[in-house]
């Protein structure tokens, strides 16, 4: 395997996407899956660098690093991270009540469900595909989502659409990026970014959910009693004939 230098600052050594590809050798690709499943599925994998690792695969496969051709690379990652999210919504949806049904847990509590709930209530379908691109946040929420007893077909199915955008989306953009020398010159700058852009969703969401809440606030609810002040009779205007 042709090594492609990766310099990246942040977390440890072994944690580098680099250092992850050379060491896997010649069975680069499937560690790569088994990565992305672990991220996607199961709570361990949420310290895992999904974005950067997808980001370098792709430069990997750009360099020849990696032979196998760019298309296989992405339905195999794109096949992990859904098998991923189907074997995490399981465990959640399985194991979750029993998990979850700690009270004086600080981690556990019921309450963290139905907040779970509401979140997908309030943000629909496109919370599933934008949980895709936050770290951390993809690791918990299909966990979450089998607690909350979503709806499976509904679930998998926008799952799938991140999946592709996502898994696909991030190694495809690094494939093309990567074949320009100002990207391979300033690799840990672009991954840096990489990592930006993918909590953008979640700072957006923020911000919309601060710009409405005064409106909100001083909404009138419309079944809401009003209470009329009582005119005593000695209070009464004089009748104008």
């Amino acid at each position: 395997m042709t090594p492609v230098t990766v310099q990246l600052a942040l977390g440890p050594e072994w944690l580098k996407p680099d250092v992850i590809i050379e060491w896997l050798g010649p069975w680069a690709l499937l560690g790569l899956a088994a990565i992305i499943f672990a991220e996607c599925g199961l709570l361990l994998g949420f310290f895992l660098p999904g974005d950067s690792l997808l980001f370098t695969a792709g430069l990997f496969v750009a360099s020849g690093a990696i032979k196998t051709p760019l298309w296989l690379v992405c339905l195999i990652l794109v096949a992990a991270a859904f098998v991923g999210n189907v074997v995490g919504y399981w465990i959640g949806r399985t194991a979750g009540p029993a998990i979850f049904d700690k009270p004086k847990s600080k981690v556990f509590k019921p309450e963290h469900v139905a907040k779970t709930q509401g979140f997908f209530d309030k943000y629909g379908n496109r919370a599933i595909v934008m949980a895709r691109f936050v770290p951390i946040v993809r690791t918990f929420i299909t966990v979450m989502a089998g607690v909350g007893r979503m709806e499976p077909k509904r679930y998998f199915t926008y799952s799938l659409i991140g999946g592709v955008a996502w898994a696909a989306g991030v190694t495809v953009l690094g494939y093309f990026l990567g074949q320009f020398d100002v990207v391979k010159n300033n690799i840990e700058l672009m991954l840096i970014l990489i990592v930006l852009i993918s909590v953008l969703p979640i700072v957006v969401e923020v911000l919309r959910a601060r710009k409405h809440k005064p409106a909100a606030e001083h909404a009138v609810d419309p079944d809401a009693t009003v209470q009329l002040p009582v005119i005593r009779p000695d209070q009464r205007p004089p009748h104008r004939y």
